[in-house]
């Protein structure tokens, strides 16, 4: 009988594994790789919002579970997964410099938002209005994350490779059983699949399809994040990440040639080099109609519970969301209101 068994290993299901081993819980998890958001996410924790200048929810906070929270998953899978990188954002006016002046005064935001204007020195950009650079960012490395973790789990007999069959699963009496598996709770963090969840499909993830660009670009020369109407993320040896397309009615895994356009013709408007995309990838982010995660119990069934919706921001809401679900399910404390999927407990009961 195993204390916990997790469905789905993104960054919501290993955020909530490794709760789990540093508490001591026996757990098992079951995924497949049918949802990709998190091995394909930019992975950039960054806590402004920075088409409107605005502090991102409950940002510093969760900045500080997060650095942490990496740093000792760095050393438990002897990987780098956290590059330490400025974020730039480039202005595009006089008006956006005097409303990012405007934004660091606010509460909060004066503590990651440089009153520096960083002149641009990059020939290859076209940037004549300067950056404003937000502090304490990066970029988590989210698809060595996931590879990584999933070895981990399997070496020591924990994961399972399979797509979770409902028709295997059962409600006993005080726990619940899947196949072979026995378990007293089962925690349910597949991203957007949790729409085909008998149990949870009620909540309202509507999932929005992202895709991004690797482009290989050896003049760019850019050790920076810059932030225009697309990022440009540096990975090293000349490579770029660029994103990211949010788009609401395609729900596939395939990337279009639409969405390739589109970005491409946003970095052109301030990359002047040459460059060549060597990749195009797409997947659904988990996205909440309120832009809030979906964390907490059935409604009905009391062993059942779920870890999800982080949408476009998982790298950064992951351990903090996690860490609300264990002390909720072991220590009686309360969820944070704006994350408990009591919040939709009428949905349940009139859909």
């Amino acid at each position: 009988m195993y204390d916990y068994l997790v469905v789905g290993l993104g960054l919501a299901g290993i955020s909530f594994c490794e709760v789990l081993e540093k508490e001591g819980k026996s757990f098992k998890v079951v995924s497949d790789v049918s949802q990709q958001a998190s091995q394909v996410a930019g992975g950039l924790y960054n806590p402004v919002i920075l088409k409107r200048f605005t502090l991102a929810w409950k940002a510093k906070e969760q900045m500080e579970l997060a650095k942490p929270f990496y740093s000792d998953l760095e050393q438990k899978l002897g990987k780098t997964l956290d590059y330490k990188v400025p974020v730039l954002r480039r202005f595009a006016s006089v008006e956006e410099q005097n409303t990012w002046f405007e934004a660091s005064d606010k509460p909060g935001l004066g503590y990651f938002l440089s009153t520096t204007i960083i002149q641009n020195k990059n020939p290859n950009i076209d940037a004549p209005f300067g950056f404003g650079e937000v502090k304490f960012t990066g970029r988590i490395d989210t698809a060595t994350l996931v590879e990584s973790y999933r070895k981990y789990l399997d070496d020591k007999g924990f994961l399972v490779h399979e797509s979770f069959d409902f028709s295997d699963f059962k409600q006993h009496d005080g726990h619940i059983s899947y196949k072979s598996i026995q378990a007293k709770q089962i925690v349910f963090s597949c991203g957007y699949g949790l729409k085909n969840n008998p149990f949870f499909n009620y909540l309202p993830l509507n999932g929005t399809k992202g895709e991004l660009l690797t482009i290989k670009a050896p003049d760019f020369k850019e050790e920076n994040v810059i932030k225009s109407s697309v990022f440009s993320i540096p990975l090293g040896n000349d490579l770029y990440r660029i994103g990211a397309t949010y788009k609401w009615k395609d729900k596939t895994n395939e990337p279009t040639e639409a969405s390739k356009k589109e970005l491409l013709d946003k970095l052109s408007t301030f990359l002047k080099c040459d460059f060549e995309v060597v990749d195009h990838v797409a997947g659904i982010r988990p996205t909440v109609v309120d832009r809030r995660p979906l964390v907490g119990q059935h409604p009905e069934h009391k062993n059942l519970y779920v870890l999800n919706g982080f949408g476009s921001r998982g790298v950064l809401i992951a351990p903090y969301a996690s860490g609300q679900l264990f002390n909720f399910l072991e220590n009686q404390e309360p969820l944070d209101p704006e994350i408990n999927i009591q919040r939709f407990t009428k949905k349940y009961y009139n859909s």
